[in-house]
């Protein structure tokens, strides 16, 4: 069983370990962390780098604020934003139009839970890669299991991931960005995104 943290469309190298884990669980009895994947992704936007963050709020009456507590921030236009930017990016990639129609349905459902947001967004890739990757929650919080993959949800990990590079929209501009959002490499690739996903090789550091 691979232990993974539900992120919003998790980087390349997260879903590299993704599809060469037989079986997956996610964590959700964790405490929640400032700084990572959990609620923000980056895309290749027409100035480089972007980042898409989902604002959230806590429960007031607990110290330790659980990562499937955590709630959306309310009165907010982040999905708006967010695929606006999205389809901005990614227009004009090859296989944009493939997939938008199943995207904006994710953008335009009301969500209470952060966690109900990284979990219908693991579910588009399962979908949309025909992954049929089955997943379970977990229970209780464990200190050291086998096949922790949980580090990978924080922005500050540098995995080593061996990767093979693919074109992006923007490269002319700002040359090659590394393990951005699975999104990127799904617009550019498409259907050939699981032949790039088996050549990944992740090890943690």
């Amino acid at each position: 069983m691979a232990l993974f943290i539900p992120t919003y469309f998790s980087p390349i190298s997260q879903y590299g370990a993704i599809f060469n884990s037989k079986t997956l669980e996610f964590e959700v009895e964790d405490n929640f962390q400032k700084q990572t994947y959990r609620n923000r992704c980056y895309i290749y936007g027409a100035n480089g780098k972007q980042s898409l963050n989902i604002p959230v709020s806590y429960p007031k009456t607990e110290d330790r604020k659980k990562t499937k507590d955590v709630f959306v921030e309310e009165n907010s236009n982040w999905q708006k934003q967010h695929y606006k930017s999205i389809k901005t990016a990614y227009n004009s990639s090859p296989f944009f139009e493939f997939y938008k129609d199943d995207l904006m349905r994710l953008f335009e459902k009301k969500y209470k839970y952060l966690l109900d947001v990284t979990i219908d967004s693991f579910l588009f890739l399962n979908d949309a890669l025909e992954l049929q990757k089955e997943y379970s929650l977990t229970q209780e919080y464990e200190d050291s299991p086998s096949n922790d993959f949980r580090n990978m949800a924080s922005v500050k990990a540098h995995p080593k991931c061996i990767t093979e590079k693919y074109f992006q929209v923007f490269e002319d501009k700002f040359g090659y960005l590394d393990n951005l959002s699975i999104l990127d490499l799904l617009f550019m690739e498409g259907p050939n995104t699981i032949s790039y996903l088996e050549k990944v090789s992740v090890t943690l550091e």
